[in-house]
């Protein structure tokens, strides 16, 4: 699309435009820009097809073929050896490179952590009297208690809820990010089973997918999982003040807020980076966040104020 819009040739592909497309003024899912470093994946997969086909004899045959046949066999040569040549010097990443900027702090309305009683407040929001409301609070709950990805939570089954790890009440995660399986100690967090049990109790749920769509009105229950489009669609229903204003809470901001507040309750790195699936400790502190704020806040080192009564 965007080719035919700029009336780009696809043989010799303007990837640096194409570059500045993607940086400035490309929308993609809600509306939202891509970062530097998607871009950077999406051209190097571009330059890999490019790669593929200047290696490909079929590829060369075909522009062999649509080349004026009167022209002599040296000439037609030349000139499919120009091509590709152009072709390759379009696809170097020398020519449109994406220059990375790293981020040392990230500000909070990136990564929403909840505090305390936000979290208590996201949780009253559902509605206890209903089918949807009393699911909607155990989604809420289990995410905030286990901080388990919203995929894991889709796939969550019955049987997974109680399992034991060295005698601790676990929850079993199958099949987590890059097939790992894993369990999850409740500890002083095993409250957030109440309302699952609350949940499948209310729906009659005993076996198979523990988080499932309803529907007639909120009267019947879907035998399949809820999708992760489903997870997000629940959380965009309850917004909740932050800063000032309301925001919708993702399922990666409650697994940020599970971090935080474990590490804020003085519980080992190691055992938070398991908890969550982590092949990496420095992952587990980006969910954690900043915590040396505080001491970074400068004192008046230069005695200096303004004072409001001052013209």
């Amino acid at each position: 699309m965007w080719l035919n819009k700029n009336h780009t040739s696809w043989l010799i592909p303007d990837l640096e435009t194409y570059r500045e497309y993607l940086l400035r003024d490309y929308a993609g899912r809600a509306n939202q820009t891509l970062s530097h470093n998607s871009v950077r994946a999406h051209l190097a997969t571009i330059r890999s097809r490019y790669r593929k086909l200047l290696k490909s004899n079929q590829f060369r045959n075909s522009i062999y073929q649509a080349i004026d046949p009167t022209l002599s066999p040296s000439d037609q040569k030349a000139m499919v050896d120009e091509l590709f040549a152009r072709l390759s010097n379009a696809i170097d990443p020398i020519n449109s490179s994406v220059q990375l900027t790293t981020s040392q702090d990230v500000e909070d309305s990136k990564h929403i952590r909840l505090s305390p009683q936000q979290a208590q407040e996201l949780l009253a929001f559902p509605d206890d009297y209903t089918l949807i409301g009393k699911r909607d609070k155990a989604v809420i709950a289990l995410l905030l208690c286990t901080g388990v990805r919203e995929a894991e939570l889709c796939a969550l089954k019955v049987v997974d809820l109680r399992k034991r790890l060295a005698g601790e009440l676990s929850l079993h995660v199958r099949k987590g990010k890059g097939a790992k399986e894993r369990l999850i100690p409740y500890g002083d967090l095993e409250w957030g089973l109440h309302h699952v049990d609350e949940w499948m109790r209310a729906a009659n749920i005993t076996e198979n997918a523990v988080f499932r769509g309803i529907y007639k009105g909120g009267k019947s229950i879907r035998p399949t999982p809820l999708t992760k489009r489903a997870i997000n669609q629940i959380l965009d229903k309850y917004p909740i003040n932050h800063d000032s204003s309301l925001i919708v809470v993702k399922p990666h901001d409650l697994r940020r807020t599970y971090a935080r507040s474990l590490y804020e309750s003085g519980m080992d790195l190691l055992a938070i980076r398991d908890n969550l699936g982590h092949g990496d400790t420095r992952t587990t502190l980006q969910y954690i966040g900043t915590m040396d704020v505080v001491a970074r806040k400068p004192t008046n080192i230069y005695n200096m104020s303004i004072n409001p009564t001052d013209e």
